[in-house]
């Protein structure tokens, strides 16, 4: 007597369940992520680091052909070059970015 009740049991949960709304299936994004040149790598090799000082960034790199900023706070400027731009808050590099390629 016992089989038969939870034999009976699970028959109905699983009826309820199916009768009650859809089997869950899976779903996935496709992400695409664009490879980088050989020479886009091995010019961001060359790009000032984070943490550097706003002097050490002038000795290496030389003066940049356009500054803007600071702006905001923590106050954050930007340093122009031909191929490349460089993020300071306060003296500090934050981040440098390739220019992109046109």
């Amino acid at each position: 007597m016992k089989k038969c009740t939870i034999k009976s049991v699970c028959a109905a949960t699983a009826l309820t369940g199916l009768a009650l709304g859809t089997i869950p299936t899976a779903a996935a994004e496709e992400v695409r992520v664009p490879v980088k040149s050989h020479a886009e790598r091995s010019a961001e090799a060359n790009l000032p680091r984070t943490g550097m000082s706003e002097s050490s960034v002038r000795n290496g790199w030389g003066s940049p052909t356009e500054t803007n900023g600071p702006v905001g706070d923590p106050p954050i400027s930007q340093w122009h070059y031909e191929d490349f731009v460089v993020y300071f808050e306060d003296d500090r590099v934050v981040h440098a970015v390739l220019k992109p390629q046109r």
